[in-house]
């Protein structure tokens, strides 16, 4: 634990943003094969009528919101003579009001559920409930009260928090109403996992990681310019190294920073490209001085990941991420990752490192290159094949299309052939789909990168998102990589890279 680091990010930490916000209807729950729908909706007056046992309400808050619940409950028909005990559920998605809290039972701890169980022992009463929220949808359920009474309920609202507000991002400059409205929701996404750090988050897992935060900041930096935030997020991960330096996947703020024990090859190494990424946005010579020492450390302990073929070592282990896909060989699109972290590490060290740095990360590159274009590319097929079964990927062709190891012709040609071939094992997350768009654009396939775009985040829009999602299949829009679609989280940082695509291409906006 380096305190000087960890006193600079305390020095980063500043106040929330609040916005007080209100439901706007009230309506009931319908179950249909199709899933859950809001039926009969009427404009919501600001009080409920009297509800007794087993009475319930839906309310809708119009879109997604971070913040803490609040509201005031008053007895009707007679004296309160017992406690009113109420439950409220709490969801991003109508799902998570439909489905009985008690009857989830997936891979992930029941606490992520956004359930509360309240006795009122004294009416009437005002309730804040200290609990943060990440929500549209609110279901409030009289489990019971006595045959005395029933109650009322007022004043419902939503202190909402962010460590950005709405009015400060920069504009997008388009006519296409589709786009404006893929960029409203990418911006709110990042508005709501812009909290005390970048969360990857609101609902789960309220943490920070570094893949994430490398997207982030991207989008961040081009729309809230929200630089202060990022930077204290560097800070906590430096501050956090392990004996050999390492950096974490993730870290926690609360009740003091510490770092979680998971170590992913990819996600060390963006510690380099978010540097990379805030320098160049920032010209912060003083932040960049400081965590230098810590980048390189990071490219000094993937580079012992090198074999004698120039190849990054591939595991049994959960290593690397690069996608939510279980099938996923990580061995080519972990060298990919290796080659681009160098590359950004050769433009630091320039500035803010030293001759040999310099000469051990060219070193560095001119092997892993040598490994790329002489092991992992197969010269019969014209791909990148992965791991001992010589695996054939999407994700392994975008991640060495986004490490240069060809020239942009014949990458462009490679990306081509992928969407030719459509390789079996394909990609899962918002996340991945991000670096699929990154790499056509670099290489000049901005139609095929505006039809993706559409396609998929369009998608999501389609079924409904009011932030983008941690994961969406097309085929098949309620898949989990957790047993349940109630516990996703509906409201994702790594989701949130349209805003970023439009003000870095805005070619992607131009005749739409």
């Amino acid at each position: 634990m380096n305190m000087y680091l960890l006193n600079k990010a305390a020095a980063c930490q500043r106040e929330l943003f609040t916005r007080h916000t209100k439901p706007i209807d009230c309506f009931h729950l319908q179950q249909t094969e199709s899933g859950w729908e809001a039926v009969d909706r009427m404009p919501f007056s600001g009080r409920t009528p009297r509800l007794n046992k087993g009475d319930s309400l839906c309310l809708d808050f119009g879109t997604h919101w971070v913040g803490y619940l609040s509201f005031s409950a008053q007895p009707v028909g007679g004296a309160a003579d017992a406690p009113a005990y109420l439950r409220i559920i709490a969801g991003e998605r109508l799902c998570e009001i439909g489905e009985d809290p008690d009857d989830y039972h997936g891979g992930l701890g029941k606490g992520w559920l956004q359930v509360s169980h309240l006795h009122l022992d004294e009416l009437p009463c005002t309730v804040e409930l200290p609990r943060r929220y990440a929500f549209r949808y609110l279901k409030i359920e009289v489990l019971d009260t006595s045959c005395q009474y029933g109650i009322s309920l007022s004043d419902i609202g939503c202190q909402a928090v962010s460590a950005v507000q709405e009015e400060d991002a920069a504009p997008l400059v388009t006519d296409d109403p589709f786009l404006n409205r893929m960029d409203e929701v990418s911006l709110r996404t990042l508005r709501n996992c812009a909290q005390d750090v970048f969360e990857d988050g609101p609902k789960r897992d309220r943490r920070l990681w570094l893949g994430d935060l490398r997207l982030q900041a991207l989008t961040a930096y081009r729309t809230y310019r929200a630089h202060t935030l990022a930077r204290r997020c560097l800070y906590l991960f430096a501050g956090l190294t392990g004996e050999d330096g390492g950096v974490s996947a993730c870290v926690y703020t609360k009740p003091t920073p510490h770092a979680d024990d998971l170590r992913l090859f990819d996600y060390s190494l963006f510690f380099v490209s978010c540097l990379s990424d805030y320098w160049e946005a920032t010209g912060d010579t003083e932040t960049v001085t400081d965590l230098w020492p810590t980048a390189w450390r990071q490219l000094e302990l993937a580079a012992a990941e090198l074999d004698e073929r120039g190849v990054i070592r591939d595991k049994d282990t959960w290593w690397c991420f690069l996608d939510w896909n279980d099938d996923l060989n990580k061995q080519a699109g972990a060298q990919g990752v290796f080659i681009m972290a160098v590359r950004q590490g050769l433009l630091l060290s320039k500035r803010f490192g030293t001759p040999e740095q310099q000469d051990r990360l060219n070193g560095w590159l001119e092997i892993a290159l040598k490994g790329s274009r002489q092991v992992l590319w197969d010269k019969h097929l014209h791909l990148f094949v992965s791991g001992q079964n010589r695996q054939i990927s999407w994700a392994s062709q975008v991640w060495q299309v986004l490490a240069e190891v060809w020239p942009t012709e014949e990458s462009r040609e490679l990306l081509l052939r992928t969407v030719e071939q459509a390789p079996a094992v394909g990609m899962v997350t918002p996340y991945m789909f991000h670096h699929w768009v990154e790499a056509l654009l670099s290489v000049g396939l901005t139609d095929l990168a505006k039809q993706e775009l559409r396609r998929y985040w369009g998608g999501m829009l389609k079924a409904g998102a009011d932030c983008f999602w941690e994961l969406y299949d097309p085929t098949d829009p309620d898949r989990s990589p957790y047993g349940s679609p109630v516990i996703n989280s509906c409201c994702h940082a790594w989701s949130c890279t349209p805003a970023y695509f439009f003000r870095r291409y805005p070619e992607l906006t131009e005749n739409s």
